[in-house]
């Protein structure tokens, strides 16, 4: 057991899109990641998917049964995304955290056309 600072984490790697564990909570990880660009839409069909920004702004594009919307986070912000739903985030540049299951792909269950060479289909890396 040691703690972890999150700006050292962050500042040991430069990926975006490419989560690191930094804990591990029963059978949950957190996980922070860089982010830039745009990720690719998928679903969770199993699990919610909960961020916090701990920088910058990052944005939720959300398809529902409402239609498609975006959700702005700004840096102290938190959102979940309920298991089902499917969204593609983005980010003019910043640093989240995740809260989710040990093993959830960050690609998603599904996802729609290629995954773009920036964003890392991942169940999360070792810090």
């Amino acid at each position: 057991m040691r703690p972890v600072n999150l700006t050292e984490a962050l500042a040991s790697f430069d990926d975006v899109y490419s989560p690191r564990i930094v804990a591990r909570v029963n059978d949950y990880d957190v996980r922070i990641a860089h982010t830039l660009g745009e990720h690719v839409w998928h679903v969770h069909e199993h699990t919610d998917e909960f961020f916090l920004v701990l920088d910058g702004q990052f944005d939720v594009a959300i398809r529902d049964e409402h239609g498609e919307r975006t959700v702005t986070l700004r840096q102290g912000d938190t959102f979940v995304v309920p298991r089902g739903v499917e969204h593609r985030p983005s980010s003019p540049g910043g640093a989240i955290l995740m809260f989710e299951p040990s093993g959830t792909v960050s690609t998603g269950d599904r996802h729609d056309g290629a995954v773009p060479a920036h964003v890392d289909s991942t169940a999360g890396h070792d810090l």
